[in-house]
């Protein structure tokens, strides 16, 4: 069979990410340090993640819950400086850009979403994506999976899943995609294979 499309996770897969420069910024602007930052903030991730919490609920209570002494924009604008571009894989992307359809499946939220596209031209050059915030639903689990499938007509057995999490990919396999445990450090073992399966 023809392979069909190519399906990609975003974080620590497209983009590198680390929170800690960006709660140390937070902590520096509020009345708690940077690990209660952290800790407060990540009582919402699922909440954010699943869109049960919107971008500017998460904004209100982060402020209220750490005392954070900026603006709203001060806060987004430093919630989202946390990535920085795979370049290997970007190139990648790049290359298949035109040959193979090529999808997002990615837990995030409004705020990272729209802040990677306005930063990142490589997200431009996918056919579409689904994201938790939007689907109500979150990685590992099959239904956001299942939402990929309904939205893009992907056949699983046809569709080359790239993740960087051994519980989705664990899930990606059992769903039937052709599925590779992301490692950044490896990234020319991906290009090998994902190159020898589209051949």
């Amino acid at each position: 069979m023809k392979p069909q499309a190519l399906l990609f996770d975003i974080g620590n897969v497209i983009v590198h990410f680390d929170f800690a420069p960006a709660t140390e910024r937070l902590a520096s602007l509020s009345d708690v340090r940077a690990d209660e930052v952290f800790e407060r903030l990540s009582r919402f991730k699922v909440a954010l993640e699943t869109g049960a919490m919107n971008d500017e609920e998460f904004i209100t209570e982060s402020i209220a819950l750490t005392g954070f002494r900026g603006s709203r924009a001060d806060f987004a604008r430093i919630w989202n400086e946390i990535f920085t571009a795979n370049e290997p894989m970007m190139e990648f992307i790049r290359s298949m850009h035109g040959r193979v359809p090529m999808y997002l499946l990615s837990n995030t939220n409004g705020l990272h979403k729209d802040h990677l596209f306005a930063n990142f031209d490589v997200f431009r050059l996918f056919d579409g994506g689904i994201y938790s915030h939007e689907a109500n639903a979150m990685k590992p689990h099959e239904p956001i999976f299942q939402s990929a499938v309904d939205a893009f007509g992907l056949e699983p057995s046809q569709t080359f899943y790239i993740d960087d999490l051994a519980d989705n990919i664990r899930t990606g396999q059992r769903l039937g995609f052709v599925s590779h445990h992301y490692d950044s450090c490896e990234h020319d073992r991906f290009d090998r294979e994902v190159r020898e399966w589209l051949r």
